[in-house]
């Protein structure tokens, strides 16, 4: 789909790739962005919507899909992570917490909007992932597994929503200079390089973007005698 004249609903757009977004989109001549945030408030940026939205709560997910009735495109940014280990003693409580954010607040604003993209033709729908989607550690151990589990909502929505012809964009990436990437040294991509791939991608008709080198590395170690989701021997 074009962004030129799109209406836009960015979800965490206050900071990091989602403020990215917003602004190129602007850049891109959408016509409106819905910025949304926990905290309208914390939208600085000139030319947005800011509007209330925390996705793990169902209400204002359906307040915000009855306010934006005119979004042509929604971009499921928000997200959070946190280190920790599966078998770590909060191992179960900081799982739950990556997946309320990460894969049901996905779902929770897929579910609200589908029905406004298909009155709007179809539309699309994009869902920022990561490379975690397909290797884990065991420091990000529950956030990989939100990722995963996002990935694979990503690609049934694709199908539930081909009836309705919305266009569904996964984009996957590695390490980006945010503030979820704090205190990680390792090499970073910026948040502008990679929101204008995914929105190339997106004009393009892709189904899926791989926003890096590493991105793309790993995703061919998929298919290896030893894949890359599997410990590398020395």
């Amino acid at each position: 789909m074009k962004i030129e004249n799109a209406v836009v609903l960015v979800t965490g757009a206050n900071r990091g790739i989602g403020l990215a977004f917003a602004n190129e989109l602007l850049a891109r001549g959408a016509r409106k962005v819905y910025a949304a945030a926990r905290d309208p408030a914390t939208i600085t940026q000139a030319g947005v919507h800011a509007l209330r939205l925390d996705v793990n709560k169902p209400d204002e997910v359906a307040a915000a899909a009855a306010l934006a009735s005119d979004v042509t495109l929604v971009i499921n940014n928000a997200g959070i992570a946190q280190p920790g280990a599966f078998l770590a003693a909060d191992g179960e409580a900081v799982a739950r917490r990556m997946f309320e954010t990460n894969f049901f607040g996905m779902l929770r604003v897929s579910q609200a909007f589908a029905p406004v993209l298909k009155r709007h033709g179809g539309g699309g729908l994009l869902n920022v992932l990561s490379i975690a989607s397909w290797v884990s550690g065991g420091g990000l151990a529950a956030y990989s597994a939100s990722k995963s589990a996002a990935w694979s909502l990503t690609n049934a929505l694709r199908i539930e929503l081909a009836e309705q012809a919305t266009q569904v964009l996964a984009l996957h990436m590695g390490y980006v200079d945010t503030d979820l990437t704090r205190g990680f040294d390792v090499p970073k991509s910026s948040p502008e390089a990679i929101v204008k791939r995914a929105l190339d991608g997106l004009e393009a008709g892709l189904d899926e973007v791989l926003a890096d080198e590493l991105t793309e590395q790993v995703k061919r170690g998929l298919t290896a005698a030893r894949p890359s989701y599997l410990p590398q021997l020395a």
